[in-house]
């Protein structure tokens, strides 16, 4: 019986293989680059032993061999190998160039899907490149970052269809994104620039069997459990309900929220419309207008994500394991994730060690960031917080973790000691408790607010 199945197992592989050939059509002739150009950069791309070669040069941009035909909806499937361990690269789907862009010297963007050999191991991760930077880092994935194999070819299929983008790593699943932008464009092999380091001047990408299959295109199923990124805001997918997934926002009203020491939402101070949910500006102050609102509903162990959008100079905050039990004026008490404009409002210069800076936990741990998953003032961006049964938490930023902590460990109540919320008895350790958001004062909306449970 065990042969059988395994030799079942491997007739079936082998005619999803032989349909996929059957119905696709290649996209390199193994001889020419007939069919691509080159838009952007000065890398240069040859064709040679069934392989286009791209090979990096110094004091160039991102370079991009593209296709001349756009494509909507396709399935895509490539083999590719890249020098070295400090070399990176991409394929772009769906993308487009601004000849424009970059003073004059042309801008690729669109979706990339990436190519890391590095140490981060973020292969077959999705990147917006151009515009919103990292869609799909592997820290949302990262059982999925041992499967790019170093120094030999390995295996992508990337599937394109409606506005879902999925992909895959020699046979596994990576990373589902949905996504509101660009539904056809052309695809583009990325030879990464390397500024001025002769250690990396002549490395090579190889890039062979590239297939594209437009026609007779069935959505491929993702197993369960992997995170997926919606940008639809305020929706649910069909993927996100089967893994337990609920919204907290509904997008047209304050259903399922209240104001906190309050039975009911704040009469002013708070304005549901065009599907968010956004704290007026007032003076600054903290809860001094309508005050902060807590969800109807506690939570124990949970995985939270939310957009938010800051106005210049603004505060506010996501709180978490609210219990409202401490009856105290001002913002009620929680374990904050920080919501700030870094730049502009004070209170990134106060705490420690930068503390009370954007996704951290507020006065207790500094979230750490850099230009990969941070956006522009007046852009949406994405919080997480993922609380285990364990007490294990961790912070994201736009898919980037920011930092985790043990809750009610020697570490973290030396933490609380040190900081304004030491005599807050238990602070921070309740079993369950409610979702904050917090009005200080400042414009700032949130949207597209999910929760579900997390179990061991």
């Amino acid at each position: 019986m065990l042969k059988l199945k395994k030799y079942t197992t491997l007739a079936l592989s082998l005619i999803g293989f032989s349909a996929f050939a059957q119905n696709s059509a290649p996209l390199f002739d193994g001889k020419t680059l007939k069919g691509w150009k080159q838009v952007v950069g000065k890398a240069t791309y040859t064709a040679s032993n069934g392989m286009i070669i791209g090979t990096t040069v110094k004091d160039s941009p991102n370079s991009y061999l593209v296709t001349e035909k756009e494509y909507s909806d396709f399935v895509l499937e490539f083999d590719v190998k890249i020098d070295g361990a400090d070399n990176n690269s991409g394929v772009q789907t769906r993308s487009h160039v601004d000849p424009s862009g970059d003073g004059g010297k042309g801008k690729v963007y669109g979706r990339q899907v990436e190519i890391d050999p590095s140490e981060r191991a973020w292969s077959a991760g999705i990147y917006d490149e151009g515009r919103r930077l990292w869609l799909y880092p592997l820290s949302l994935h990262p059982e999925a970052k041992s499967l790019f194999k170093k120094d030999t070819f390995n295996h992508y299929k990337v599937e394109c269809i409606g506005q879902e983008t999925k992909t895959w790593l020699n046979g596994k699943p990576v990373a589902y994104v949905i996504d509101t932008l660009d539904q056809s464009g052309f695809i583009g092999l990325q030879v990464h620039g390397i500024g001025n380091n002769s250690n990396l001047e002549g490395k090579k990408v190889y890039f062979k069997n590239i297939n594209i299959r437009t026609q007779n295109l069935k959505p491929t199923s993702f197993e369960n459990g992997i995170f997926q990124v919606n940008y639809t805001p305020n929706t649910l997918s069909a993927y996100e309900k089967a893994n337990g997934y609920k919204l907290l926002f509904d997008g047209q009203s304050s259903k399922g929220w209240k104001g906190a020491y309050k039975k009911g939402f704040p009469e002013k101070g708070w304005l549901v419309e065009n599907g968010t949910m956004s704290v007026q500006p007032s003076d600054g102050g903290e809860s001094t207008n309508g005050g902060d609102i807590v969800t109807e509903d506690q939570f124990a162990a949970f995985d939270l994500s939310f957009d938010f959008r800051l106005t210049e100079g603004a505060n506010s905050g996501v709180k978490y394991f609210v219990t409202l039990s401490e009856g105290n004026k001002g913002s009620a008490i929680g374990l904050e994730f920080q919501v700030l404009d870094d730049e502009k409002h004070p209170d990134a210069k106060l705490g420690k060690n930068g503390n009370r800076t954007l996704s951290s936990l507020y006065d207790l741990i500094k979230g750490k960031k850099d230009g990969n998953n941070t956006r522009k003032i007046g852009e949406w961006n994405t919080g997480r917080v993922v609380v285990y049964p364990d007490n294990r938490v961790e912070h994201y930023l736009n898919g980037i973790k920011t930092l985790e902590y043990m809750r009610g460990s020697e570490a973290f109540r030396a933490l609380v000691a040190g900081s304004k919320y030491k005599d807050w008895k238990g602070f921070g350790e309740a079993d369950k408790g409610h979702i904050l958001l917090q009005d200080h004062g400042n414009r700032v909306s949130f949207r597209s607010i999910k929760i579900k449970p997390v179990s061991r």
